[in-house]
């Protein structure tokens, strides 16, 4: 592994990770909207990930900007970075399939929303985030760069941290003691060990 065959795996994850999401965002489309929280908070929080995780680290990609943040290179945590990422696309792919319609890149309730608990929300209640996560760490052990490499766990962090509490009240508010069970039943990243 060398830093640029790491640099061009993080590029592969990337348009991978967009290409799974092409067929189920024009599914979602076709699906109207009953409840929508996309409001200048949401857009700043998406603004923050999207830098973190896409811009950031494509400029650094593409120039090597910010060189003063270069840190040395471990082919080791590359290799760590590909299989973290891989499992963050399989990750996001079951995701996927198990929402269907449902999915949207902002807080939104489709009409006559279902709470999904099959497939992958069997055992994690977020696992979008959970793939988000991977990601992250994939992006900073496959670009060997403090800045470029750690954006997207500040970026994905910030949306995360100030998102999933809202996304929770909404999920609580749509479906009320049905979400509350299935909170109790599953974890909200990782499968429940008990």
């Amino acid at each position: 592994m060398t830093p640029t065959i790491a640099k061009a795996a993080y590029v592969l994850m990337a348009a991978l990770w967009y290409v799974l999401r092409i067929p189920h965002e024009r599914k979602a489309r076709k699906t109207p909207i009953a409840r929508d929280a996309l409001d200048a908070r949401e857009r700043l929080r998406l603004t923050v990930s999207l830098t973190g995780l896409g811009i950031v680290p494509m400029i650094y990609v593409a120039t090597g900007w910010p060189a003063f943040a270069a840190r040395s290179f471990s082919p080791l945590a590359a290799w760590l970075g590909v299989v973290l990422a891989v499992a963050a696309l399989v990750v996001f792919r079951l995701t996927h399939k198990a929402l269907g319609r449902y999915w949207s890149v902002s807080l939104q309730m489709r009409k006559e929303h279902k709470l999904i608990t099959e497939g992958i929300y069997s055992r994690i209640r977020h696992p979008m985030y959970s793939a988000f996560w991977l990601w992250a760490l994939a992006q900073a052990l496959l670009l060997p760069n403090w800045i470029a490499g750690l954006s997207g766990i500040i970026g994905f962090g910030t949306l995360y941290l100030l998102r999933v509490g809202p996304e929770e009240r909404m999920l609580l508010d749509t479906f009320g003691d049905e979400y509350r069970a299935y909170m109790a039943r599953t974890g909200r990243l990782l499968p429940k060990l008990f």
